[in-house]
């Protein structure tokens, strides 16, 4: 049994034009997530610009997730870092708070060795019963987690399985080998998601379905039902737009931030030190979202800027 089914989007946080968390629009951020058929929302993540969170904005952002959800969906919420006791202390406010599980980044900047991560996220895992996903995302932490180290993790009870953004499939597949039966490996790139599937995984942890949840589960589905042409077939249509959002040198979520924006449902503009989307730049992304089936709430939203 999945504990989180199979598409997750990893959700922004919108800001004013005062640059404060836009508690309203999150909240109806999440509530459409969820009409499109996402299964579970992860609050505070890369994508939700957690470096430039604070602890209150932090803390509401899950009480305003769980009430948007209801009893539809599970919230996750990011509470991984570089400072073991600091991870540790966010993990059980979270629980406090009534989060319904954990994702947990690697340590980024400082660099620890393959056991100082396995020290690292045991303690995390230890601090609550919920269940946590670890997020393997060296391209950001300048830091693999290697098959064997998420291995010898998923014989934690409560570490239930990996958001793999490496884009190694041959280390995928050795995780997908050796790691604890029912461990479930989540797609962390949009572009990856069908070889995952195949792989073994169980689904997506997504940025593209901030716009296309509804293409991307009809991907997702077909797999699952064993329509493998139709879901090759998606996956290969939505390359454009996984690829669109994450622009050679311009971060996430500065891209999925101009194109929900460009779609009608404004969410403001990244926290420095990341900027907005140049206009330079815009009119290509708008061409591409173009050529798809946005999602109901998107349709239903304003005027397209």
């Amino acid at each position: 049994m999945l504990t989180f089914g199979r598409l997750i989007t990893a959700v922004v946080t919108p800001f004013d034009k005062q640059g404060s968390v836009d508690y309203e629009t999150f909240g109806r951020l999440v509530e459409g997530l969820v009409d499109a058929g996402n299964d579970s929302i992860v609050v505070t993540g890369t994508t939700g610009e957690s470096p430039t969170l604070s602890e209150k904005e932090r803390f509401q952002l899950y009480r305003e997730a769980l009430a948007a959800v209801g009893d539809r969906a599970c919230v996750i919420a990011g509470t991984g870092g570089n400072h073991t006791a600091e991870s540790v202390h966010l993990s059980r406010e979270a629980a406090e708070i009534g989060v319904h599980g954990l994702l947990q980044v690697t340590p980024y900047y400082n660099k620890p060795p393959q056991d100082g991560l396995v020290a690292h996220f045991k303690e995390i895992a230890a601090a609550t019963p919920l269940p946590n996903i670890l997020y393997n995302v060296p391209a950001r932490t300048s830091l693999n987690m290697t098959a064997d180290t998420v291995a010898r993790l998923s014989a934690v009870e409560n570490i239930i399985g990996v958001k793999e953004a490496s884009a190694d499939f041959d280390q995928i597949g050795e995780i997908a080998r050796t790691a604890e039966e029912g461990f479930q490996i989540y797609s962390g790139n949009d572009s990856d998601t069908f070889l995952i599937l195949a792989l073994g995984g169980v689904g997506v942890i997504s940025v593209q379905s901030h716009v296309v949840s509804t293409e991307t589960r009809r991907m997702i589905d077909s797999f699952v039902d064993g329509d493998f042409e139709a879901a090759r077939r998606q996956h290969l249509r939505l390359l454009p737009i996984a690829r669109a959002l994450f622009p050679a040198g311009w971060a996430n979520p500065i891209a999925v931030k101009a194109a929900l924006t460009m779609s009608g449902f404004s969410v403001g503009v990244p926290r420095s030190p990341l900027i907005e989307l140049p206009a330079t730049m815009q009119d290509g992304l708008r061409q591409v979202l173009d050529s798809y089936e946005l999602d109901p709430f998107l349709q239903a939203a304003d005027v397209r800027a």
